[in-house]
């Protein structure tokens, strides 16, 4: 004889919170399951003095070779929602940076159809306009280069650690499509915005992201890092 399973009001109610905890957004399992995975989260900072100290504790180590390196099969797609709010990163990263947004109907303000972007690495300022022959000239740039990262540690993480490091909001950034092709996969000592003014801010970011996901850094890249924040 078969016996019967007894399903208890306290499991159910509990998997009503966890839902609808997830749809508002209030818990991100994916968000928490990466945090588990890279262990200790680190604080960020904005302050040059405080990045300056951390620059200190980066491990410094020549590129390793490029071998196995294929951003979609190592990083994933680009773009997901690992967010789980309806809506992709890149459309994230547009609704975040640029204003003046119009939004593509029936997307619930989701899918960025226009906008004007204050490009913080040329200081211009470029109109965006989804479409095949448009979109290009914004582009989602990753502050630390996942080529750069697959060459200072990312070839041993596992591919959750990969794919939440090229989604993460403090390793994106909107900006003009032709300078974020220039930058490529360089560091600060080959690439930094020609807008001095936000030279600054983008050293900022990238030291707080590399320590966030304790990847090492090459010497000239250190040391460029180190003479632009000796300035801020």
């Amino acid at each position: 004889m078969l016996r019967s399973s007894r399903i208890f009001p306290g499991a159910i109610v509990a998997c009503l919170f966890a839902a609808l905890l997830i749809w508002t957004g209030a818990w991100n399992p994916v968000a928490d399951a990466l945090d588990d995975a890279f262990g200790v989260e680190v604080e960020t900072s904005g302050d040059a003095a405080a990045v300056l100290a951390e620059l200190d504790t980066i491990t410094v180590k020549g590129k390793a070779p490029m071998t196995g390196y294929d951003r979609e099969g190592v990083f994933g797609s680009a773009w997901i929602d690992i967010d789980r709010n309806g809506c992709d990163q890149r459309n994230d990263v547009l609704d975040r940076d640029l204003s003046a947004t119009t939004y593509k109907p029936d997307t619930r303000d989701c899918v960025v159809l226009t906008g004007t972007l204050a490009d913080p690495y040329t200081g211009a300022t470029i109109p965006f306009q989804r479409g095949q022959d448009t979109s290009t000239a914004v582009q989602i740039d990753h502050i630390y280069p996942l080529g750069m990262a697959w060459r200072q540690g990312a070839q041993q993480w596992t591919q959750e650690q990969r794919i939440a490091f090229a989604n993460d909001f403090d390793n994106l950034v909107a900006v003009d499509g032709p300078a974020n092709s220039q930058k490529g996969d360089s560091g600060p000592a080959a690439w930094l915005p020609s807008n001095k003014g936000y030279r600054c801010e983008y050293v900022i970011d990238f030291v707080n992201v590399t320590a966030k996901y304790d990847l090492s850094l090459p010497q000239p890249d250190v040391d460029a890092a180190r003479r632009i924040l000796a300035n801020c």
